[in-house]
């Protein structure tokens, strides 16, 4: 899914701290097992309940929210859009791990790792957007 990216990737100005491109796809592999494993942990606790119905809608904003950012970022070039995109999914993801933490803590801890790195990576799009200007 990543390999498309790479290549606009690779030839972007980057700031101080950038990964090689081929760290991303171990990094977001880990992170969407460990998301499922957190999602799954909240099912778990009973779908039919509220609290677990409204942080699996949440989640799933999330979900989105992430899939969304590549598009922004690398296939439409609005890396400023996409920066204030990943803002919002900041705010989701923390939304999300509050939840989680009121239905299973476990579940909130396994979100961490991703919430940090969606930190680094809005380092990174922002440094890229500001490194770039002007650029498509």
């Amino acid at each position: 899914m990543t390999r498309p990216y790479s290549t606009v990737y690779t030839e972007l100005a980057k700031p101080p701290l950038s990964p090689p491109g081929w760290v991303f796809g171990p990094v977001w592999t880990i992170l969407y097992i460990l998301m499922g494993i957190a999602a799954f942990r909240v099912f778990s606790a009973g779908i039919q309940r509220g609290e677990v119905k409204r942080a699996l809608a949440v989640f799933f904003v999330q979900l989105g929210l992430n899939l969304l950012w590549p598009y922004l970022y690398f296939t439409l070039n609005v890396r400023g859009v996409a920066f204030v995109e990943l803002l919002l999914l900041l705010f989701v993801i923390g939304l999300t791990i509050f939840l989680f933490h009121t239905i299973d803590k476990l579940a909130a801890y396994l979100m961490l790792p991703y919430m940090a790195w969606v930190l680094f990576a809005g380092y990174l799009n922002g440094a890229t957007w500001w490194l770039n200007r002007g650029i498509n």
